[in-house]
C-alpha cells in the first residue's frame, strides 16, 4: 500500500529473512553488526529464543475490514513526530517491507555504522534525506534508480512467485535513540499518520514477554489484525554481539 496515487509499483519483497538480509547487507549494513530473524511466537519460551539484543521488529498481518478499522483508530491519536523518529511516506506501490525496514535501520543508525561507500545505498540514502520531511523523503526514494534496481534483484530472489497484488501489510516497532539506557519504543506506521510513542524500552527489553510490544502485538490480533487466525511472522534487526 501507498500513501498517494502514484503509478510506481514495485514487485513486494519477501517476508523472508535471509531476502532481507541479503537485500540489507547489500545495501550497506554491516552483515557482522545486524541481521534478521524470525520470530515463531509470543509465547515466553519462544521470545526467549530470539537472539538479543532486539533493535526493531516487523510485524506482517493481513489486510482485512478488520484491521483496516483497528488502523484508523489509531491513526486517530498520531501527533507529530519527533525529531528525533525518522519517519517517511510511502509513495511507491508494494514497498511495504522496503519502507518499515528504512525505519528501522534509520532509527538506529546511532547503533551501527553504515558502509560509507558512494555506491552503497543506505549511508548516501539517510545522509541525503536526514533534514527533509516524510514526503520529501519518499520522493527521494521513488526517483532512486539505484534502490529501484537493489530492490527489483531482491524481489525476484525470494523462495516464492513475486505477485504484484498483495494484501498484506507491515508495522515496524523500534527504539529510537537505543544507545540511552531507557530508549523510548516508537510504532513506525505507514501512510499519511506517523510513529506512535509508546512506553519507555531498551534493546534488552523490546521483547520481553512482560512488556508492552508483545503484549500489544496480541491485543493486534485479537482485534481483527490477525483475522483471528496466528497468520502472521516477524522479522527482527538486532545488533551481534
Amino acid at each position: 500500500m501507498a500513501d498517494s496515487t502514484s503509478a510506481k509499483r514495485w514487485l513486494p519483497l519477501e517476508a523472508n529473512p535471509d531476502v532481507m538480509n541479503q537485500f540489507l547487507w547489500g545495501l550497506g549494513v554491516p552483515l557482522d553488526e545486524a541481521e534478521c530473524f524470525d520470530v515463531y511466537g509470543l509465547d515466553e519460551e519462544l521470545l526467549e529464543m530470539v537472539p538479543k539484543p532486539v533493535l526493531a521488529l516487523l510485524f506482517l498481518y493481513p489486510i482485512t475490514s478488520q484491521s483496516k478499522a483497528e488502523k484508523r483508530k489509531q491513526d486517530s491519536g498520531i501527533k507529530e513526530p519527533s525529531g528525533r523518529v525518522y519517519f517517511m511516506n510511502q509513495t511507491v506501490g508494494n514497498a511495504c517491507v522496503t519502507i518499515r525496514l528504512l525505519h528501522a535501520v534509520g532509527n538506529i543508525t546511532s547503533e551501527i555504522k553504515l558502509v560509507s561507500l558512494k555506491d552503497l545505498f543506505l549511508d548516501r540514502f539517510f545522509k541525503s534525506t536526514a533534514k527533509m520531511g516524510p514526503s520529501e523523503r519518499a520522493a527521494f526514494l521513488e526517483n532512486d534508480k539505484e534502490m529501484e534496481v537493489a530492490y527489483s534483484v531482491a524481489a525476484t530472489a525470494g523462495e516464492t512467485k513475486a505477485l504484484d497484488n498483495v494484501d498484506i501489510h507491515f508495522i515496524c516497532f523500534t527504539c529510537v535513540d537505543g544507545s540511552f539506557p531507557v530508549g523510548r519504543l516508537d510504532k513506525l506506521l505507514f501512510g499519511k499518520a506517523g510513529p506512535i510513542s509508546h512506553d519507555a524500552s531498551s534493546p534488552s527489553t523490546l521483547l520481553r514477554r512482560e512488556t508492552t510490544t508483545p503484549a500489544m502485538i496480541a491485543a493486534s490480533i485479537d482485534n481483527g489484525f490477525g483475522g483471528g487466525f496466528f497468520l502472521l511472522q516477524f522479522d527482527l534487526i538486532r545488533f551481534a554481539d
